[in-house]
């Protein structure tokens, strides 16, 4: 007969969890949240999952995006997306978390910093350089 809309307040007991990490801005779609699910790049309490997994409060995620991986722990539920200023309030990053990825990001940016800008293929002097060091190790 009649279908039941669910209401989608913040205010529910558990949310799934690709809904959860669209709701908390990871991914900008749940089609996309999904998709990091399934390929092992969330981590819910130390585990792999699925994506209709249902989260509750205290529960700790692990995300992967791009470079970066953040631990986080829900301090919210919310199935609904809304502005960034809210979903922040959503989840806090624990302080191992920020300080690897911290270090993580100083590491890429001297990385970059001190990596020769080498256009095309090494010259001589360059491949004997190669040479010699491959064959000191």
């Amino acid at each position: 007969m009649g279908k039941q809309h669910s209401s989608g307040s913040e205010n529910t007991s558990s949310v799934r969890i690709d809904k959860w990490l669209w709701a908390a801005r990871f991914y900008k779609t749940r089609a996309i949240a999904k998709q990091m699910i399934d390929g092992g790049k969330v981590f819910y309490n130390g585990q792999r999952t699925k994506s209709s997994k249902n989260v509750n409060l205290g529960d700790k995620i692990r995300v992967r995006q791009g470079y970066e991986d953040k631990e986080v722990i829900i301090i919210a539920l919310a199935d609904r997306r809304r502005d960034a200023t809210f979903a922040q309030t959503l989840y806090q990053e624990t302080a191992q978390s920020t300080k690897t990825r911290e270090t993580n990001a100083e590491a890429r940016r001297q990385g970059i910093l001190l990596s020769p800008a080498t256009e095309g293929k090494p010259d001589k002097k360059q491949r004997r350089q190669i040479r010699q060091f491959k064959e000191r190790t």
